[in-house]
């Protein structure tokens, strides 16, 4: 019988066999689709570095400059009259935007307060719960022209507000009636 760690080692083998096999059928020069999409790739990626540089450039002056300690504060009586901690709102605020600086921010808390506090926790599925949503459309929607986007921007933005609030709803509930 085969155990799972010599079959996750057979997983990547098959798939390029699959669909080595697959090129076979169709007749299609594999090797040349292969470096027509790495050409692609890099030529993306070229387009897409000035809009990172921007998104990174503006988080960074945002936490560096107090200003995101400033909201914390300004915010931490709402957050603290739901139950929920005010260390949580730099994650809220910087999720949409960039997954970096939430995975930081993250990282931080984690730091901070050690795995197994709620902080920690709330942390952890929030930053699974959404997405970052306005580097997407800064990134992808900049790299292909679209400059309309504020249905879009509405929605995701939406989304993610409804992924931190489910998060926040779970992961309480989950903790407090599970673990406690």
């Amino acid at each position: 019988m085969i155990d799972l760690i010599s079959l996750s080692k057979l997983i990547l083998p098959l798939l390029i066999l699959t669909i080595l096999f697959a090129a076979l059928i169709t007749k299609t020069d594999a090797y040349s689709a292969f470096v027509s999409g790495g050409k692609e790739g890099l030529h993306m990626a070229a387009e897409l570095l000035p809009f990172l540089v921007g998104m990174m450039a503006a988080i960074s002056v945002l936490r560096s400059s107090g200003l995101l300690l400033w909201i914390t504060n300004l915010v931490s009586p709402l957050f603290l009259y739901f139950s929920i901690p005010a260390e949580i709102f730099p994650l809220f605020l910087t999720r949409p935007i960039s997954g970096t600086a939430a995975l930081s921010i993250t990282a931080d808390l984690t730091h901070t307060y050690g795995p197994e506090h709620m902080i920690s926790r709330l942390a952890a599925v929030i930053q699974g719960s959404t997405d970052t949503t306005l580097y997407i459309l800064t990134v992808y929607f900049g790299a292909v022209g679209i400059k309309k986007m504020g249905r879009a921007l509405m929605v995701g933005l939406l989304a993610d507000l409804t992924g931190m609030i489910l998060a926040v709803v779970i992961t309480i509930w989950y903790f407090q009636n599970v673990w406690s």
